[in-house]
């Protein structure tokens, strides 16, 4: 007997940020995945198919925003402009054309050397220092104006808006502590860019007078008392998510970054009550959220950041501890939600390996469980099982498989 035509499935991708590793000495040279509990990830392991994927390309090590785009189908080679756009849109900041945004973080310095980028992960009082920052006005270029905005923690959204700007300028992060901020040089020599570069220059300086004499850092031993700014570009808009695949999306996250990259492409954003972007975040939050959007959305996209704090701050056994939690979560999330009308796919954007306190190009164990998805004989989550899965893929390769395997992919051919 002929069977029925199959009905199209929907997509719940689980993300847990820079969750990949590498072997740690402490961990009895184990991975974090290796280590922890994950009777729940081991479960979808069991009735899935594993390996392991390259977010952008094999020794590429990917930022967090042109592996977003990659994993959501499109090219970042393409549609990457630098961080600041996505940072800005995710904090709901409206871009003009001509606009430069850029990245911020609120950084501690002392005796002109940055001894924490992060200003001590800084959760309090950003608001109100956005609002002071706010105030600077920019004299030294006639016509530019700043917008500054608060995002998770210690980052930030910038604007300058203006006549004549270019994100052709270079950044004062030095990126690692211990050593003094660099002035804001302009990459091209062109009008644009040096009026741009003069005019961060004057902002930096500026919001360092405010920020060093503000209420909020009296008392505090990591004083949020200047600003790292990075990642300068326009907006380039790609075409929507609806546009690009013909589904529906909605992005589930509390960080800006990824809210942005949701914005950026039109899809539904939902930031749930008590979800924070670090340790505290309400998991179970975003786990309902993800139940009620896959009753109005085809493709829904979970975002966890605190893998990736853990990788930063090189600490494997909060790693664990973190990985133990999330599958906590996914047992939750499966107990609701039908896995034969639903593809699961669970992995990360990139590895931030304990070690190396970044992000690195190492490979990130990913599964897939669901509907008629294939079966391998992987049975537990980690990096190194997932070497004997069938899926050996780079990050541009995933969305056309989901879509296959929602039974949404169009035929190459007659």
């Amino acid at each position: 007997m002929q069977l029925p035509p199959p009905k199209p499935k929907k997509c719940l991708f689980v993300l847990a940020d820079g969750a990949g590793d590498r072997p740690i000495k402490r961990l009895g040279n184990k991975t974090p995945y290796q280590l922890a509990r994950t009777p729940n990830l081991d479960h979808l392991s069991k009735i899935g198919e594993d390996g392991l994927m390259d977010p952008i390309a094999p020794g590429i090590r990917p930022g967090s925003d042109t592996s977003h785009l990659q994993l959501f189908g499109y090219d970042p080679y393409k549609y990457y402009s630098g961080r600041g756009p996505i940072e800005a849109l995710g904090v709901g900041l409206e871009l003009q054309e001509g606009d430069i945004a850029f990245r911020c973080n609120f950084a501690t310095i002392k005796d002109g050397i940055v001894i924490d980028r992060r200003a001590g992960r800084i959760r309090e009082g950003t608001h109100e220092l956005a609002k002071a920052v706010n105030e600077i006005a920019i004299t030294s270029v006639p016509g530019v104006r700043i917008i500054f905005k608060e995002s998770t923690e210690h980052r930030a959204a910038l604007v300058l808006r203006g006549k004549s700007l270019s994100p052709q300028i270079s950044t004062n992060d030095p990126h690692l502590a211990g050593r003094p901020p660099m002035k804001v040089l302009p990459i091209e020599h062109t009008e644009a860019a040096i009026r741009t570069a003069k005019a961060l220059n004057e902002f930096i300086e500026k919001s360092h007078k405010v920020l060093r004499s503000h209420p909020v850092n009296r008392g505090r031993e990591l004083p949020a008392n200047y600003l790292l700014c990075r990642g300068a570009g326009k907006l380039v808009r790609p075409p929507s998510f609806e546009q690009e695949h013909g589904i529906k999306g909605t992005v589930i996250a509390a960080e800006g970054m990824i809210k942005g990259v949701g914005s950026l492409l039109g899809m539904e954003v939902i930031h749930p009550k008590g979800a924070t972007g670090g340790y505290d975040t309400n998991l179970y939050a975003k786990a309902d959220a993800a139940v009620e959007a896959l009753k109005r959305s085809d493709f829904v996209f979970l975002h966890i950041k605190e893998t990736d704090l853990a990788g930063h701050d090189g600490d494997p056994e909060k790693k664990v501890a973190v990985i133990e939690d999330i599958d906590k979560m996914l047992g939750y999330l499966l107990k609701k939600i039908d896995m034969g009308s639903t593809i699961v796919v669970f992995t990360s954007d990139h590895s931030t390996p304990c070690s190396v306190r970044n992000h690195s190009a190492d490979p990130v164990p990913i599964v897939i469980a669901g509907g008629d998805v294939r079966i391998d004989y992987v049975t537990h989550f980690d990096e190194l099982s997932a070497t004997e899965g069938e899926l050996r893929i780079r990050g541009k390769d995933l969305f056309p498989i989901l879509m296959d395997l929602m039974g949404r992919a169009k035929k190459f051919g007659a």
